[in-house]
């Protein structure tokens, strides 16, 4: 069995509006990176937890379809993933309450009803679709270039 530890931190400094953080990872991708709530709730530059996801999720989902590709005996030349992370305020408070994936392949052999298929299968062995699924909904749209 494989165990697989990856780290990230944050550090906030000041109060939720006026304040600001900096998220840093281990592997060093991403070190002393500022975020704010302007970045956050009003489209400044700069990034965000949700953005964060759902490239977490874009590149792990990315991953899962060339895999199942691979165990169905094609070999993508490309897979293509754009992840919308969607964030609302309910209940007094914010809840992310959807990610998108939208995924092109370019796959030589397969056919868009296969392709398809493959993908939903994907969808569903990715490891951050799985962290996500039951508190979050997930919607797929596959198409080849």
């Amino acid at each position: 069995m494989t165990v697989l530890q990856r780290t990230a931190s944050a550090v906030w400094n000041g109060t939720l509006k006026e304040g600001q953080g900096q998220i840093s990872a281990t592997s060093g991708v991403l070190s002393s990176t500022p975020y704010s709530f302007a970045t956050r709730f009003e489209n400044q530059p700069g990034t965000n937890p949700e953005e964060l996801i759902a490239a977490a999720h874009a590149a792990c989902y990315s991953m899962a379809l060339t895999l199942t590709l691979n165990e169905k005996g094609y070999q993508p030349q490309q897979v293509e993933t754009k992840a919308i992370c969607t964030i609302e305020s309910q209940d007094g408070g914010f809840k992310i309450t959807k990610i998108h994936l939208e995924t092109q392949g370019h796959v030589s052999g397969v056919d868009a009803e296969t392709f398809n298929q493959i993908a939903r299968e994907a969808e569903q062995i990715c490891p951050v679709s799985n962290a996500l699924r039951g508190s979050v909904a997930i919607e797929l749209k596959a198409s080849l270039k």
